[in-house]
This record gives C-alpha cells, sequence and structure tokens, in this order.
C-alpha cells in the first residue's frame, strides 16, 4: 500500500467545503485541517502510484478553491508499536520490562 500526502492551500473561507469535496474522492481516506503555511492535507493510500499524478492533476485541481498543491509520497512507516516491539526484544520474561521505557 502506497500512502502520500497532499499538503494544499485553498481559498479563504472554503476549508470546510473543499475538505468535504477531497474526502469523497476514491483513494482519500483522511483530510486534515492545518496550521501553517498549508491549509489542508489530504492523506492518499492506493496500491500503487500510477493513479497519484491523475488524482491529484486532474481530480483534486477541479475542486474549485485550490491554489496550490504539494505531493509527499512516503517511503517508509515508523510506528510506536514497532519501535516498542523491537526494544522489547528479550525482554518478554523480565520483570522489570515494565519499568524500561524503549523510546
Amino acid at each position: 500500500m502506497i500512502t502520500s500526502f497532499v499538503l494544499l492551500s485553498v481559498s479563504m473561507g472554503s476549508i470546510n467545503e473543499i475538505a468535504q469535496s477531497l474526502i469523497k474522492i476514491s483513494d482519500v481516506s483522511e483530510v486534515y485541517s492545518v496550521t501553517g503555511e498549508w491549509d489542508l492535507v489530504a492523506v492518499v493510500k492506493m496500491k500503487n502510484s500510477e493513479r497519484l499524478p491523475n488524482l491529484v492533476t486532474l481530480e483534486m485541481l477541479k475542486i474549485e478553491g485550490i491554489e496550490k498543491t504539494a505531493t509527499l509520497m512516503a517511503f517508509q512507516i515508523y510506528c510506536k508499536e514497532d519501535l516498542e516491539k523491537i526494544f522489547s526484544v528479550g525482554l518478554e520474561n523480565c520483570e522489570s520490562s515494565e519499568q524500561i521505557d524503549p523510546v
């Protein structure tokens, strides 16, 4: 599964409407309103990246009010649960393992 993040700058006062339009697009799993330079972040999850260019340039940019986008494709995920498993190897039977902070 490929995960990408599409950062969107939108016209003032249109964040809610654009977010609602984005979430209806196939492969868009989540949309966040954020602070800073960008107004929205759309999380895109798809089986392969071949459809990503069309999704952004043909589907997203058809939505009125989107002024600018930047797309980030994730290479690897780092998850807190995964890190805890890595650092706790061999401590399963250790009485004090609950006192060890793996991070």
